[in-house]
């Protein structure tokens, strides 16, 4: 029985309803309504952020000194900005970022958006685009597009709207309209691209040298005595597999070998897509004694294919890939494969968008273009032959 508050009598209490969850009494002998105080543990309450004001009232200054003291000015005296940085460390104080990149129009992050942080190589970009952005005081940010057009077209324009200061992009495969990474649609901030490029776009550039790789992958498959060279292609709208093809191509012309259409596939860098080439070559009255992978994970395709069919690598088919990562050297047998070092691509993309930056509209957009390093594993000695790095 609950007794009135008002006129402390219990006998005239009747529940009147609820309000605001809470349940509502009359007393009917003083016309009192009244509501049931909450006995159970109450929530806490959320701890506002702490401000320069809160902050500039436990030292005893105005907010501006504690705004300068923060930012590095040399006009508060060294006594003030240590008063001032004890009181921002005991009270929790942290920047209000958005609030910085409203008054500056900058916020110091660049959006990095790549195609499948899963993939060593990207993941490595990655790492060396952090290591150069983060010394010059850059966040990143990251997006993948998980090799979807219109989860690239989304990811770009969630970080153009998130005002980042960059963008570094490698497109997804199946990209072939690049209308969003146009200054227009990136509200003219600074773009990179990085690996798989456009040439529509007007833009820095970090390209592997894919033509040279490519002729200098088939010509070591040729001095090993292959003779029916086949190339497992990606995609014909990326420009890296136009690029890599061209260079295989141009090997075999130059050792007056011929151009074999049955022997050219390009496929989406697909498990089950590699596996359908292989058996396609394999049923040809000629079946390849080699074959190049443009992509190394399509490598490790053929590789497995292989050996589960009993196929002798690299005695009955060599096979040889494209970028290299630790597995190429731990499968049996070792991949030979050309090393794209991705670390020093992310690192080159990092500094063309801080050049372009500094020096705004003088900044003239430029290729860089990195060679990358032949290594030769079993995968490719036919003959007798020795493990080793060849530059490009």
């Amino acid at each position: 029985m609950i007794a009135c508050p008002k006129c402390k009598l219990p006998d005239a209490v009747l529940r009147a309803g609820f309000v605001r969850g809470r349940q509502r009494y009359l007393c009917k002998t003083c016309d009192y309504h009244f509501t049931e105080e909450k006995t159970g543990p109450t929530q806490p309450r959320r701890r506002a952020q702490t401000t320069i004001g809160d902050v500039a009232k436990a030292v005893g200054v105005a907010s501006s000194t504690v705004s300068r003291a923060l930012n590095g000015h040399t006009d508060i005296s060294p006594v003030t900005r240590q008063a001032i940085l004890d009181a921002a460390r005991q009270l929790d104080y942290q920047p209000n970022l958005l609030a910085q990149s409203l008054k500056s129009r900058e916020t110091h992050t660049v959006g990095v958006l790549i195609p499948d942080i899963e993939r060593p190589f990207f993941a490595t970009v990655v790492s060396g685009i952090q290591s150069v952005a983060t010394e010059a005081g850059y966040r990143v940010m990251i997006c993948q597009s998980k090799e979807s057009y219109r989860t690239e077209v989304s990811n770009v324009q969630a970080l153009v709207a998130s005002q980042v200061d960059g963008l570094l992009i490698c497109h997804s495969r199946e990209t072939e309209n690049f209308d969003h990474v146009k200054p227009g649609a990136c509200r003219g901030i600074p773009v990179v691209h990085f690996d798989r490029v456009s040439n529509e776009v007007d833009s820095a550039k970090v390209i592997l040298d894919d033509w040279n790789g490519a002729f200098k992958v088939t010509e070591h498959l040729i001095q090993q005595g292959a003779r029916r060279i086949a190339i497992l292609a990606g995609p014909e709208s990326l420009l890296i597999s136009r690029n890599r093809l061209a260079g295989y191509q141009s090997a075999l012309r130059h050792y007056e070998l011929p151009l074999r259409p049955e022997y050219e596939v390009h496929i989406g860098f697909q498990t089950e897509e590699a596996e359908a080439a292989l058996d396609a070559w394999l049923a040809l009255p000629q079946p390849p004694d080699a074959i190049f992978a443009i992509n190394y994970t399509n490598a490790f395709d053929l590789l497995v294919a292989l050996k589960k069919r009993r196929i002798r690598v690299p005695q009955d088919v060599a096979v040889v890939g494209f970028g290299d990562e630790f597995m190429a050297a731990m499968i049996e047998p070792g991949l030979t494969t050309v090393d794209l070092h991705p670390y020093r691509i992310g690192q080159q993309a990092a500094r063309l968008f801080l050049e372009q930056v500094e020096q705004k509209e003088q900044f003239q957009p430029r290729t860089f273009v990195i060679a990358g390093d032949l290594i030769i594993r079993q995968s490719s000695l036919k003959g007798q032959g020795e493990l080793f790095r060849l530059s490009i």
